[in-house]
C-alpha cells in the first residue's frame, strides 16, 4: 500500500458501570401495622403507584377526634363573638365596666387561637392518614420488600420498606486515569488528536455480549479531583434507556465518538512485524528492493494501526507476505488483478513478485485498509 495521511475519526473506549439516575428509599412515615404490599418486586412501577398500604383505622379515628375538637372550638368562638357583640354597646352606655369589654375581647381572641390550633390538629391527622398509603415518587424499577405484610413499622431506619431506582435516563460511569489524561493532553497539544467542541462526545454503550444499545447519550459530569484510592477521576454519561436494556450496576463498555486524529497514517496490523527491540515494516525503495524500517506505533483502529513515526507520505510498504521478504532482494511489483476502470491508483491491489532466485510470490495492497485480493 502507499502511505497516505488523512483525518481519521477515532473512538475512545472505557470499561464502565451503569448507575440509576435517581434512587429513593421508600420508608414508613408513621408508626403502624403494614396491611399489604401492592406491587410485584423487581418490576417497573409508575410515579404515584401505590406500593404499600398500612392499617388506616387508628389514623381515621385520630382524624375524627381532631375534627370533633375543631367543632368544639368553633362553637366556643361563636359564643365568644356573641358575648363581645352584647358587651360592647353596654360598655358604651356605662352599664358595664371597661374591664368587661377587655375580658370579652380576650375571650374572643383565645377562641380564635384555639380554632387555629384545632385546624392544625385536623391537618396533621389528615397528613398522617395519607401516610398510610405509600406510593412511589418516581417511575423506576422496584426493589425487594424489606417488610412483610402484618409487620409493625416505625419511621426512621427501621421503617425502610424498599427502593425504587429510575433507569430512564440512566447514568454510565467510567474513570480516566492520570496517565490517560496526560497522554490525551500531550497528543492534543502536539496536534495528533482533536476532541469535539465543548467535549460534546456521542456516547455508545456496548453490552457484555457485544450488542449495541440503540440509545445514545452525552457526557454530563466530570469530577473535579482525582480519587486518592484509585488515582482516577469519575466521568459520567447520561443516556436514554427507552427499552430497559440497562439495569443499575451493570458492567458495559462506553464508546466515545467525536474525536479525530488529523493527518493520521494508518497501516494494516498484518503489515507490522515485531523485531527484537521494536516494530518494523518493509518499505519498497525506488529500485523495488525492500528495506526494513523501524516505526513507532500508536493505538489500534479496527484492523489497522496508527503509525506516529518512521514512514513518509508516498512510500510503499509490503502488507501481505511481509514475513517472507528478505532485505535487499529486489521485488517486481505487478498487478494481482485488473484494476477497476477509473479507480484511484492507491486503491489498486498489486503483487510483489521476487526476481529469479526468490520463488515466493508476495502480495502488497496499497489500499487504505490494506485489504488483499
Amino acid at each position: 500500500m502507499t502511505v497516505a495521511a488523512q483525518d481519521t475519526p477515532v473512538t475512545l473506549e472505557f470499561v464502565a458501570q451503569t448507575e440509576s439516575s435517581r434512587e429513593v428509599e421508600i420508608r414508613a412515615r408513621v408508626a403502624g401495622f403494614l396491611d399489604k404490599r401492592l406491587y410485584n418486586e423487581g418490576e417497573l412501577v409508575k410515579a404515584g403507584q401505590v406500593l404499600f398500604q398500612m392499617d388506616p383505622k387508628p389514623f381515621e379515628a385520630a382524624l375524627q377526634s381532631a375534627q370533633g375538637q375543631l367543632a368544639q372550638q368553633q362553637a366556643r368562638l361563636e359564643m365568644a363573638r356573641a358575648d363581645l357583640v352584647r358587651v360592647r354597646p353596654l360598655v358604651k352606655l356605662g352599664a358595664l365596666s371597661k374591664k368587661s369589654l377587655d375580658d370579652a375581647i380576650g375571650n374572643e381572641r383565645q377562641a380564635q387561637a384555639a380554632v387555629l390550633s384545632a385546624e392544625g390538629a385536623v391537618r396533621t391527622a389528615q397528613i398522617n392518614l395519607g401516610y398510610t398509603t405509600i406510593a412511589s415518587p418516581l417511575t423506576g424499577v422496584s426493589g425487594s420488600a424489606r417488610q412483610q405484610d402484618g409487620s409493625y413499622v416505625t419511621p426512621g431506619e427501621a421503617g425502610l420498606l424498599t427502593h425504587v431506582s429510575q433507569v430512564d435516563p440512566i447514568y454510565v460511569n467510567f474513570s480516566l486515569s492520570e496517565n490517560e489524561m496526560l497522554k490525551y493532553r500531550s497528543e492534543i497539544a502536539a496536534g495528533q488528536l482533536r476532541f469535539p467542541p465543548n467535549n460534546a462526545f456521542e456516547v455508545e454503550v456496548v453490552l457484555a455480549d457485544g450488542s449495541l444499545v440503540p440509545d445514545r447519550g452525552r457526557l454530563s459530569f466530570a469530577d473535579f479531583s482525582f480519587s486518592e484510592e484509585t488515582g482516577t477521576f469519575l466521568i459520567r454519561a447520561e443516556l436514554a434507556n427507552s427499552k430497559g436494556l440497562l439495569r443499575p450496576g451493570q458492567f458495559v463498555r462506553a464508546h466515545l465518538k467525536g474525536a479525530t486524529r488529523p493527518k493520521a497514517v494508518l497501516v494494516p496490523q498484518r503489515a507490522v512485524l515485531q523485531g527484537p527491540r521494536s516494530h518494523y515494516v518493509w518499505v519498497i525503495d525506488n529500485d523495488g528492493k525492500p528495506e526494513q524500517r523501524v516505526v513507532a506505533m500508536g493505538d489500534w483502529h479496527g484492523d489497522d494501526w496508527f503509525v506516529s513515526q518512521g514512514l513518509r507520505l508516498g512510500e510503499r510498504i509490503v502488507v501481505d507476505g511481509a514475513i517472507r521478504v528478505a532485505p535487499g532482494v529486489p521485488l517486481k511489483i505487478v498487478d494481482a488483478r485488473p484494476a477497476t476502470e477509473g479507480a484511484d491508483e492507491r486503491q489498486r491491489p498489486v503483487a510483489a513478485e521476487a526476481w529469479p532466485g526468490q520463488q515466493e510470490r508476495l502480495k502488497v495492497t496499497p489500499s487504505d485498509k490494506g485489504s488483499a485480493p
